[in-house]
């Protein structure tokens, strides 16, 4: 196991990226361990069944990737991905009510000049 502290990580987090892919990475606070960083791909992680949907899911649940690649980190069609996270009860289209009408004014405004 590697060891990283906290500043070290701060002014260079790319370097305990990297040691993550060898080894689990130990995050010091002070003199206390803090946290534990693993290489996905290193620790056989990421190949195991479901990961790839539950990562892509949880990410795209929390608006912390779009749905585009959240269907490639899924390694699904997005067709199927969307109906994956509509199965779920997640909504694919975030939009208020007022948005959508917006939208459908913009809609109509642009087919009207075709």
């Amino acid at each position: 196991m590697k060891t990283v502290n906290v500043s070290g990580l701060k002014n260079n987090p790319s370097e305990a990226l990297r040691m993550a892919h060898d080894d689990m990475v130990l995050v010091m606070n002070r003199n206390e361990p803090d946290a534990v960083m693993v290489g996905l791909k290193s620790a056989k992680i990421i190949g195991m069944p479901g990961v790839r949907k539950a990562l892509a899911t949880a990410l795209f649940k929390d608006g912390n990737l779009s749905l585009a690649r959240s269907a490639k980190l899924a390694d699904m069609p997005l067709a199927n991905f969307i109906a994956h996270v509509s199965r779920l009860g997640i909504p694919v289209i975030d939009q208020t009510a007022d948005e959508v009408g917006d939208d459908l004014d913009t809609l109509d405004q642009w087919l009207n000049q075709a």
